[in-house]
């Protein structure tokens, strides 16, 4: 559907929202709405309308982070929950299509390469309503993995796709998607670069885990996050994880995501865990940011924590066999060490001998403006020409 297709000074914007990184990215496109409006007074507004799947549901990894970066709460919370790929998918499917029915938005913004983010695209595309991806064009290249599929369904419904990286745009050209295909850099980016400064003076986790010497500098500690399904339901990669953290000398700060918090594998390791494992529950976006800053290193299957390794310059260690996010290996800032105990190990050890091999770009995720540009490039698709 082309701008000419829709109704003048209707600005009805649709955003669905269900994982953690998607409160973060979203926070950044409603500021830029918000600024939008302003600098437009008297001028046809923006409207924003807020969907939450309900796909994460603990409290500290959803509700607390719409507190925390001023996001107004939902207009629709669906409640979907936990529970199997085809049944979360089907139940969010229809919620969201009865919210869309009701609504009729002109546009409905998705995000990243969750189920939420292949069910809102769905349910929009099917409504005729035009679908913007925001970190399109992103590739593992291995389809095993429920997010590729995700990433790349989304990508092929969609009207509007804002790509975070170069590589990602030409992925999108591999495909054959090259209409309507926006380098606009990433959304973290602009998140990390509002919220960094912030999480420096209102986080206190440091001082909660007791990571400072007695002269006040922070003890040398790892930080590690574990949630991909490639993982936590791989009972051989999840104990070859855990073997890791437990052989190591340093401290590991080990927030627990919910997925990895109920496997049984996981509540027998806890039982014997060393001391110096610090086996803590999720943290707020401002704590991760703190935590991840502080880091001598991050070992992470998340990809949202590879990139923002990258962005603070703190040396990753990527639990996966492949990555999305290429740019972070090629300039020496990450390492793949797949579920292998050996590999975690050994590319922890050979940190120091990449210290002057690492390349930093400080353009390669945008200038800090990717919301401001999806706003704008949202904008006129939302008005006639």
């Amino acid at each position: 559907m082309s701008p000419s297709g829709m109704q003048n000074n209707v600005r009805k914007i649709a955003t669905i929202v269900g994982a953690r990184p998607q409160f973060i990215k979203a926070a950044v496109v409603s500021r830029a709405i918000q600024s939008y409006n302003t600098e437009r007074a008297g001028k046809p507004p923006l409207v924003g309308l807020l969907i939450h799947t309900g796909q994460h549901y603990d409290r500290e990894m959803s509700a607390t982070f719409f507190k925390e970066l001023s996001i107004p709460e939902p207009d629709y919370n669906l409640e979907v929950g936990s529970g199997s790929q085809g049944r979360q998918t089907g139940m969010m499917l229809e919620r969201i299509e009865n919210v869309l029915l009701k609504e009729m938005p002109q546009m409905v913004i998705v995000y990243g390469d969750t189920n939420s983010t292949l069910a809102g695209a769905l349910a929009a595309s099917k409504l005729h309503i035009p679908v913007a991806h925001v970190e399109a064009g992103l590739r593992s290249y291995n389809k095993k993995m429920p997010e590729e599929i995700n990433r790349i369904l989304v990508d092929h419904l969609s009207e509007l796709l804002f790509c975070p990286t170069k590589s990602s745009v030409e992925n999108l050209g591999k495909e054959g998607i090259s209409r309507h295909v926006y380098e606009v850099g990433d959304v973290m980016y602009d998140s990390l670069l509002f919220n960094v400064k912030l999480a420096a003076e209102r986080s206190d986790i440091l001082d909660k885990l007791t990571l400072y010497y007695g002269n006040g500098s922070v003890l040398p500690y790892y930080l590690a996050t574990i949630h991909r399904a490639e993982n936590t339901d791989n009972l051989h990669r999840l104990q070859n994880i855990f073997k890791a953290l437990q052989e190591l000398d340093t401290i590991v700060v080990f927030p627990v995501h919910p997925r990895t918090k109920n496997i049984d594998a996981f509540n027998e390791w806890k039982k014997n865990v060393k001391a110096h494992v610090k086996i803590i529950n999720p943290v707020s976006y401002l704590d991760m940011l703190v935590l991840e800053k502080h880091a001598r290193a991050i070992l992470t299957d998340s990809g949202g924590v590879q990139k923002e390794a990258y962005m603070l310059k703190v040396p990753c260690i990527t639990l996966r066999d492949e990555t999305e996010w290429v740019e972070t290996i090629e300039s020496g800032w990450n390492t793949l060490a797949g579920a292998d105990t050996k590999n975690i190990l050994a590319a922890l050890k050979g940190l120091d001998s990449m210290d002057t091999k690492r390349v930093y770009d400080e353009s390669l995720y945008g200038s800090g403006n990717a919301g401001k540009k999806i706003v704008e490039i949202v904008s006129g698709w939302t008005s006639c020409a």
